[in-house]
């Protein structure tokens, strides 16, 4: 792996700094969210020292100051998007203003919806609902926060009158959800940033099943174009911050819109068969025996 400009520079210039300097540039190195939204004497604290210390072991590393060094950190954590690294530069942007969080998030949000609206052509979208009208089975692939998604796209789609259910599980336990999937049916996959293993196994036992696929990521579709019948493009917020899962549940709450459009005697008949079942438990007494 290529070393970063900021490893380099500690690397470089480690020797040359004191005994408490270097304690300083051990803990930037080795806790870069920290210092990326630290202040000084946050950071003093934590590696045993003076602000005025984590100033001069800064300015030895060969910044200009802390603003600096947080630009350094920040572009390098944009090309590192792990959750802690997405957090970090998350704070560091919005800043210590707590009410400046529910601003800053809605505007993610909108800017990732309308993306979704101009970048989802309307032909795709009618696609993906054929797809699911026309499917056997309906299997949604979700682990990790994604599970949550799936869980409630297929928990939705029943009482729609589809049949489905989700795939959550990671690991060995994936198979016996897969085992069920056969030609005809239909895998929708929520899965975003890399490719697992339980992604490559999923999508390749759709094609020995020969199901089809749809895939709805922010990241995999050029990767996995050749794998899946469709790929959408959904954006989980600024690809550089926190991972947000509001533009991914529009798109859920869309598609059942679509469904129900395209198949409304099957969604009316199924809702109505819920509400009268919803009714008669509501209803239920139990028959106590005579004393």
């Amino acid at each position: 792996m290529t070393k970063s400009r900021f490893t380099d520079q500690v690397a470089q210039r480690l020797d040359g700094l004191r005994p408490a300097e270097q304690r300083v540039a051990r803990f930037l190195a080795d806790n870069r969210e920290e210092a990326l939204i630290g202040s000084a004497s946050y950071l003093a604290e934590k590696a045993g020292t003076s602000d005025a210390t984590v100033i001069r072991a800064v300015k030895a590393l060969g910044f200009s100051g802390m603003e600096e060094l947080r630009r350094t950190l920040a572009g390098e954590m944009r090309d590192n998007p792990s959750p802690s690294n997405r957090l970090a530069r998350t704070l560091n942007e919005i800043g210590d203003d707590v009410g400046a969080a529910l601003d800053v998030t809605i505007d993610i949000h909108q800017q990732s919806l309308e993306q979704l609206r101009r970048d989802l052509p309307a032909e795709t979208f009618t696609e993906v609902i054929r797809h699911i009208v026309g499917a056997q089975h309906v299997f949604i692939f979700g682990i990790g926060p994604s599970s949550a998604m799936a869980q409630y796209f297929s928990i939705q789609l029943k009482r729609f009158g589809i049949e489905a259910r989700s795939l959550d599980h990671s690991g060995i336990l994936l198979a016996d959800q897969m085992l069920p999937i056969k030609k005809g049916d239909l895998l929708l996959v929520f899965a975003y940033g890399r490719i697992y293993p339980e992604l490559t196994a999923l999508l390749d036992y759709a094609k020995t099943s020969e199901s089809s696929s749809i895939l709805f990521s922010d990241t995999l579709g050029g990767k996995l174009r050749d794998k899946v019948d469709i790929a959408v493009a959904v954006p989980r917020g600024r690809s550089d911050l926190l991972s947000m899962h509001t533009t991914t549940l529009g798109l859920i709450e869309a598609l059942l819109v679509g469904v129900a459009i395209k198949a409304p005697e099957r969604a009316m008949h199924s809702l109505k068969t819920l509400n009268d079942l919803r009714a008669s438990l509501a209803g239920k007494r139990m028959d106590l025996p005579a004393a």
